[in-house]
């Protein structure tokens, strides 16, 4: 019998969505109706966090904020991420489904893990509304976790650790310390620090990497070994207890953390 009660997953880059591609262009094509351009790389910055709060940051980069001040002579306001994010948001429900596939290993990974007795648990930067695309795609896939945790079911959303009580709630699952929070970016990581869980970053599959499985199958240890480091180095910072390369290696883990 394992000492854990639970495990409590992200989504995107964690068990679906090798790469945590989703919501990429959706950022920069929301951005672009107003005017403003932005990279990949400023849209993946703040990846993990709820996506108002996401967008939030990405007008507050120096960069998007002069655009926006070219653009309409002031600095961007909280009414104009209220704007960029309801073109977001219906943007990102028509792509969500298509990037839904589950992260290999995953299934067997979680039907392992209920073998030992977890619950699974799962939250997410994406609204309730995203997400009611995506869940019957990974179902079909085999995945259906015991409940979860969206952006705007809560007054506040990552990285405070409103969404991992939830989770506790719903799944009857204590201590925290009892209860594994697995993510691929830093909000996901302290959500799970706030609530007092283990917390375990998934490196290779998520954000701070950005491949997909074929891309990686493509190179070789030598090249992998860095953005591994970078990626460890990204989580542990959040303050990861452990990484991993993806979610397929957690039962692994979880016997090496040892049995009660």
């Amino acid at each position: 019998m394992t000492r854990f009660t639970a495990a409590v997953f992200d989504w995107a880059g964690t068990t679906v969505d090798f790469g945590s591609f989703a919501p990429m262009g959706v950022f920069v094509e929301a951005f672009a109706q107003f005017g403003i351009t932005a990279t990949i790389a400023q849209a993946r910055a703040p990846m993990g966090a709820p996506k108002w709060d996401h967008i939030r940051t990405m007008l507050d980069m120096p960069d998007l904020a002069r655009q926006w001040q070219d653009q309409y002579g002031r600095a961007p306001t909280d009414a104009n991420v209220d704007e960029v994010y309801k073109v977001f948001v219906p943007m990102n429900e028509k792509v969500a489904a298509d990037y839904a596939t589950l992260v290999p290993g995953c299934a067997d990974a979680i039907a392992e893990l209920r073998q030992m007795g977890l619950r699974i648990g799962s939250t997410t930067g994406y609204t309730r509304s995203i997400m009611t695309h995506v869940l019957p795609v990974a179902a079909a896939q085999g995945y259906a976790p015991d409940n979860l945790v969206c952006s705007d079911d809560l007054p506040e959303g990552r990285p405070g650790p409103l969404g991992m009580y939830k989770c506790m709630i719903d799944l009857v699952a204590y201590p925290p310390e009892t209860i594994l929070k697995v993510d691929d970016t830093p909000p996901g990581i302290k959500e799970g620090v706030a609530a007092g869980c283990v917390t375990v970053g998934v490196a290779l599959s998520g954000n701070a990497v950005g491949k997909t499985p074929e891309e990686l199958a493509a190179l070789t240890e030598a090249e992998i070994a860095p953005l591994r480091a970078h990626a460890t180095a990204i989580l542990k910072g959040a303050g990861a207890d452990h990484v991993i390369d993806t979610v397929a290696d957690l039962p692994a883990l979880v016997r090496r953390l040892g049995h009660v």
